[in-house]
């Protein structure tokens, strides 16, 4: 199977793996997502892929760094 490439721009989400609750809660960065183009879907990127149930899947939009715009991470209010 050939390798597919990842999306050329940067990711608009992450994905994590949370473990417990509340203040307890331990998340770990498990790979990125990208909104598709026309809004209605994402594109998931795993680095990590958990075993157990343990925990659940996040995902969370990427605030936008200092001095940068948001963009399409960011929910439309």
């Amino acid at each position: 199977m050939a390798k597919q490439d990842k999306p050329k721009r940067k990711p608009t989400h992450a994905i994590y793996h949370v473990r417990g609750e509340d203040k307890n809660a331990y998340w770990t960065r498990v790979g990125a997502a990208w909104i598709h183009e026309d809004g209605e879907g994402l594109s998931l990127a795993l680095d990590y892929v958990p075993v157990n149930d343990t925990g659940r899947l996040v995902v969370r939009a990427n605030k936008p760094a200092e001095g940068e715009q948001s963009g399409q991470g960011e929910a439309q209010r």
